[in-house]
């Protein structure tokens, strides 16, 4: 099982977050961190690095769901999404895959949390 799952679409960088932002928010999720990891490898380490978002996603019902099931689930919070360019137009977004995440936690009530995540992040990448 692959630890992520991902697109290449073409666009520019900031309609793809556009995008993907939005298509987030249709699945309940909100964004709770974004990280320029360009912006930061430049001030942090002097170096170009091609342009590159995490995005911190987090569906709270189903975070809070997760916490009551396994409380140190925090760790794995929240569900990563990156957006990178590849090329001039041609952006890759790629989010976790819960499921395989979940494979370290020994919880079978966190199953169906996971099932659902990976569907609706699923569904937000497909949609692209």
């Amino acid at each position: 099982m692959n630890y992520y799952f991902n697109k290449t679409v073409n666009g520019t960088f900031e309609e793809v977050i556009d995008k993907v932002t939005k298509g987030l928010k249709e699945e309940g999720f909100g964004i709770l961190t974004e990280i320029d990891v360009t912006a930061t490898l430049k001030k942090k380490l002097g170096v170009d690095f091609k342009k590159y978002i995490i995005l911190g996603a987090c569906n709270p019902p189903y975070a809070h769901k997760a916490l009551q099931a396994e409380d140190k689930i925090g760790t794995m919070l929240p569900c990563n999404v990156i957006v990178q360019e590849i090329d001039k137009d041609i952006i890759e977004v790629a989010a976790v895959n819960p499921m395989a995440s979940m494979q370290a936690v020994e919880n079978e009530k966190l199953s169906d949390v996971a099932k659902d995540i990976t569907a609706m992040l699923e569904n937000v990448i497909e949609k692209l």
